[in-house]
């Protein structure tokens, strides 16, 4: 250490003695007593010479694993759920929760709200449970309703696991995301929607043709319930 440092770093011993004390305190607790001392000088001094704090080492954010679509054989193993937006013809926005079996594609349900906060989704998730049997899994996104305390209480208390989409990949969610361009096509687009009673009648006309006379190819060209037979 330069001869010229010297005083300054018995100034920093005097103020710190034999406490841990952190830099903006330490500079100015020195500077009360030398104002000559420049801020930065006693800054460099006081980290040059072991007086710094030690720091606490950053939390590593992990974001969600990698987490690719493997599709099942037989139903509900896995379920994909995902919300889409539109207006009712009032221009009130609505929100539509969409519901599929990753197995054969099958349609479980469609509603339609103003807005879905957490208890809506598990209240409609559990009246299609009621139909359909419990799935072993459901896949989401990272959206607030699904990280929700609620939601993960609800999955914990019945035994379900969240098979959470890595974030900014939708591509892991893709088979509801293909769903969703038929429902963008055929539903929201294709229709104008008076009130949501109206919007949640028609969304349950395309579920039924969606599931019994809807072709996909990924299913030897069956419909849904068809393949699922």
């Amino acid at each position: 250490m330069p001869i010229k440092d010297a005083p300054v770093k018995e100034a920093i011993e005097m103020v710190i003695k034999n406490r841990k004390r952190g830099r903006k305190k330490v500079i100015q607790m020195v500077q009360r007593q030398n104002p000559q001392y420049s801020k930065s000088k006693i800054r460099r001094i006081y980290e040059q010479n072991g007086f710094a704090l030690a720091q606490k080492p950053k939390k590593r954010i992990i974001n969600n694993p990698k987490n690719p679509i493997e599709i099942p054989f037989e139903k509900n193993i896995e379920w994909a759920i995902d919300f889409m937006h539109d207006t009712l013809v009032n221009r009130r926005q609505i929100r539509s929760l969409n519901i599929i079996d990753h197995f054969n594609r099958e349609c479980k349900g469609i509603s339609i709200r103003h807005s879905f906060p957490a208890v809506r989704v598990i209240e409609y998730l559990e009246e299609i449970i009621s139909v359909h049997g419990k799935p072993t899994r459901i896949r989401t996104d990272n959206g607030p309703e699904f990280t929700s305390k609620a939601f993960q209480l609800w999955l914990w208390n019945n035994n379900i696991e969240w098979s959470k989409i890595e974030k900014g990949c939708p591509q892991q969610n893709a088979i509801i995301e293909r769903f969703n361009k038929t429902v963008r096509e055929d539903l929201l687009d294709a229709n104008l929607f008076f009130t949501l009673e109206h919007a949640n009648e028609l969304a349950e006309e395309f579920k039924h043709d969606y599931n019994n006379n809807r072709p996909h190819e990924s299913l030897n060209g069956k419909a849904p319930n068809e393949y699922a037979a």
